[in-house]
């Protein structure tokens, strides 16, 4: 089926929602990718930070392969090995309470949010500006864009927004908020890093009036950033942190973390999910989460992101680089805007990378990347000087 006869099926039968780039992808191994007309192109998005063990790795695959030939779906009511490991594997990793497994980003905000809100009954949720947690209604009240939201009107009630600013925030955390719900570094709104001094007036303020502090590690987390969690590059431990993209080595799976404060707080019948957990998924998760644990993988990730953020920081359009590990943002000087220059990169360079605003560029590069695919990065983007 050609280019066009997709274009054709997608004006004809699919909802509008995303404005999609004229290459079909077929084909990913590691680092790269190929069309359907055989050209190669270097990946350093991702699928927005979801491959972060790379395209195909053979272990998912094997596990995947293996797990789908034997059961590939049994519910909740019964129990499955799979998502029952992976549970224990990712307390064990990060806070050591229990795990709530479910589908995607969005939905391990939304368990997040139940989850406060059990705790502690009608009370709100402070977000920051500039966040992102999802689009379903919970995590897009939780976003406080303009854009996202407006269309969408009436909200859940019950969110309270404030400055990236430590006296602001502690001003907003009251006796009746619920929860702190942060992004350590915004992934959605051009990788903001927030203020360590931020994070800890949270966890100050959260300790003072007994609301949950949550980290969003969606995007940011998996090992994305140089340790498994970001959390662990800060002097703050939350305690639940939300995970999805990178975890499920490519397919679709999310995790409310919580620590033991939190574990037992929903009970029977609270909250649920069909697909929640598949063997299938759960699977490929275990060894993703194996692959992206590694201490010499965590350290090449330290040392590929110092040497990507040099070379970006030396490209003539660049003003700034932001960013941690192998999660950077480049802000571009005027004259040169993000969405061209990465409609560029991509048709002319065959690089793919993706625009988080008029002027900002972002970089989420598989963790399994080498320095010369680091290299061969930067010499395409000098390409497009």
């Amino acid at each position: 089926m050609s280019l066009a006869e997709l274009q054709e099926l997608e004006r004809d039968y699919a909802v509008p929602t995303y404005a999609r780039y004229p290459v079909e992808l077929v084909r990913g191994l590691g680092c790269r990718m190929w069309d359907a007309e055989g050209n190669e192109y270097l990946d350093f998005l991702a699928g927005i930070s979801v491959l972060n063990v790379g395209h195909c790795h053979p272990r998912v695959v094997e596990a995947v392969c293996d797990q789908a030939g034997r059961l590939l779906h049994a519910t909740n009511l019964y129990y499955t090995a799979p998502a029952l490991r992976l549970s224990a594997r990712l307390a064990e990793s990060s806070l050591g309470g229990k795990v709530f497994l479910c589908n995607s980003g969005a939905e391990a905000n939304e368990a997040a949010i139940k989850l406060v809100r059990r705790a502690h009954p009608g009370g709100d949720v402070v977000v920051v500006q500039d966040a992102f947690h999802g689009r379903t209604y919970g995590a897009l009240s939780a976003t406080p864009q303009e854009s996202k939201q407006a269309p969408f009107a009436p909200l859940v009630p019950g969110f309270v927004v404030v400055p990236k600013d430590p006296a602001a925030l502690d001003a907003a955390v009251t006796e009746r908020t619920a929860a702190v719900l942060l992004e350590p570094i915004q992934g959605e709104t051009g990788i903001n890093v927030l203020a360590p001094e931020l994070l800890e007036a949270a966890r100050a303020a959260c300790d003072r009036t007994g609301a949950a502090l949550v980290f969003d590690e969606i995007q940011c987390g998996m090992g994305r950033t140089g340790t498994l969690w970001a959390y662990e590059q800060t002097a703050v431990v939350p305690d639940a942190i939300t995970s999805a993209k990178g975890l499920g080595g490519g397919l679709p799976i999310g995790a409310l973390v919580t620590g033991e404060r939190l574990a037992d707080v929903l009970r029977p019948g609270d909250h649920g999910s069909t697909f929640a957990g598949g063997p299938v998924v759960a699977s490929a998760a275990l060894v993703a989460l194996e692959i992206c644990s590694d201490p010499a993988l965590l350290a090449q990730v330290r040392a590929l992101g110092e040497r990507l953020a040099a070379g970006l920081e030396s490209l003539p359009f660049v003003a700034r680089v932001r960013g941690r590990g192998l999660m950077l943002a480049i802000d571009l000087i005027p004259g040169f805007e993000a969405p061209a220059l990465v409609r560029r990169a991509l048709l002319e360079q065959r690089l793919i990378v993706n625009a988080t605003g008029p002027r900002t560029v972002r970089f989420l590069p598989p963790l399994v990347a080498q320095a010369a695919d680091v290299d061969e990065a930067l010499a395409r983007l000098a390409a497009l000087a």
